[in-house]
């Protein structure tokens, strides 16, 4: 026989998670108050990250059923959700969400409204790829140097190259200027 897990997530400690509980119940579900997982953790956490779930995930076995309210419950970056939802495919566990009807998303009907939502995802992913591929092609032609700022100023690294070529140990010159003792060895090689 199927046992009924419900997971609850709320972002802040001000909210609740009891409307989700009542929605879940509302809609038919039977839940025994020992296998309703409420968490208190932001929805960018990935699933896997986050304790209560991650309990949660240890306690499923196949055949059991976890419902959620919506899908932004398990997280809000669809490729978190989707790797979510086909890891908990693969121990034949049935995810319902009631936000989509209730659709079991391990259910053939439920795959495909998951690979719209990846698709969604990947053209969010790429839109924002290129605007930050325009950003930084226009600070660029601006003139603005990119990256992170060097540790080393440029006489600093002339400095480096003469003391080294001197018998001066990376140690010592890493001490001296406070970096890596892999930075003064990059700063020794180049010209």
């Amino acid at each position: 026989m199927s046992r009924v897990f419900a997971y609850t997530r709320v972002s802040t400690g001000q909210q609740t998670s009891d409307n989700q509980v009542l929605e879940i119940e509302t809609a038919g579900f039977r839940l025994e108050p020992r296998r309703v997982i409420a968490e208190t953790v932001s929805g960018s956490t990935a699933a896997m990250e986050r304790e209560g779930f991650r309990r949660l995930m240890d306690r499923l076995e196949g055949d059991d059923v976890l419902v959620v309210t919506k899908l932004d419950r398990l997280g809000r970056n669809a490729m978190d959700v989707r790797a979510t939802v086909e890891r908990l495919a693969e121990m034949n566990v049935r995810v319902h969400c009631l936000a989509l009807g209730g659709v079991d998303l391990t259910s053939p009907a439920g795959k495909m409204t998951m690979s719209v939502i990846a698709a969604v995802a990947e053209f969010e992913r790429d839109l924002l790829v290129e605007r930050t591929q325009a950003g930084l092609s226009r600070a660029k032609a601006q003139g603005k140097k990119l990256g992170r700022p060097q540790s080393l100023t440029d006489e600093q690294q002339a400095a480096v190259r003469q003391r080294r070529g001197e018998g001066a140990s990376l140690g010592q010159l890493a001490k001296e200027y406070g970096v890596s003792r892999s930075l003064i060895q990059r700063a020794s090689q180049t010209a």
